[in-house]
């Protein structure tokens, strides 16, 4: 049986474009488009003109893979930025956490991903090559390895340590265990496991 149309075929296409934005399903879609309808002239109006703008003018960072209007971003071209150490996430969205915790001024790098063999993603389908030859430049003295702690977060890691192996720069990792303000009794055995091994002294 197929379903009804409700609406004209713009309505509708705006609905399904919604739809495919992360977080919203097909019924959350149509309440965002219904808001946005009622509210044309305040939300509906200045939400497609900056879309239209941000098409004509987002780049992606040459650099570090950053999203921004400019190429080298904002980040890359900041002259206070510590350029000996990089920041090495998986994904921008990962690098704007970082940067909104405001816990570090170094520069970044954006992997676009992680290894994962099973899903068909190799070391050319990521930035790793452009790491190493950022680091092989020179001037860089560490590189974080800030990826998730999933088993292909960690795989890239080790994959990423040894490429970067004889180049002279120290790598190290987030730290692993048990969140601030969090409660043992509610912990998983593998936050348990690596908050027991990455101790430190008190």
């Amino acid at each position: 049986m197929s379903s009804k149309r409700i609406a004209g075929p713009e309505i509708e296409r705006l609905i399904q474009l919604l739809a495919k934005v992360p977080g919203l399903g097909p019924r959350s879609a149509r309440r965002a488009a219904l808001h946005l309808i009622k509210k044309k002239d305040q939300l509906l109006a200045p939400l497609a003109a900056a879309m239209g703008e941000a098409v004509e003018k987002v780049r992606i960072c040459s650099i570090c893979g950053n999203v921004d209007t400019s190429d080298p971003c904002m980040i890359c071209s900041d002259p206070r930025r510590d350029g000996t150490t990089i920041i090495v996430v998986e994904d921008v969205a990962d690098l704007w956490a970082l940067e909104r915790a405001g816990v570090a001024n170094a520069r970044f790098h954006v992997l676009g991903g992680t290894l994962s063999p099973l899903d068909g993603v190799g070391p050319d389908d990521l930035t790793i090559s452009s790491l190493v030859s950022r680091v092989a430049a020179g001037g860089v003295l560490e590189v974080i390895l800030a990826v998730n702690a999933t088993m292909e977060g960690q795989t890239t890691a080790h994959y990423i340590t040894d490429q970067l192996a004889g180049l002279g720069v120290k790598v190290t990792r987030l730290a692993h265990g048990v969140p601030v303000g969090g409660e043992l009794d509610y912990l998983d055995e593998g936050t348990l496991t690596a908050a027991l091994k990455s101790r430190t002294a008190f």
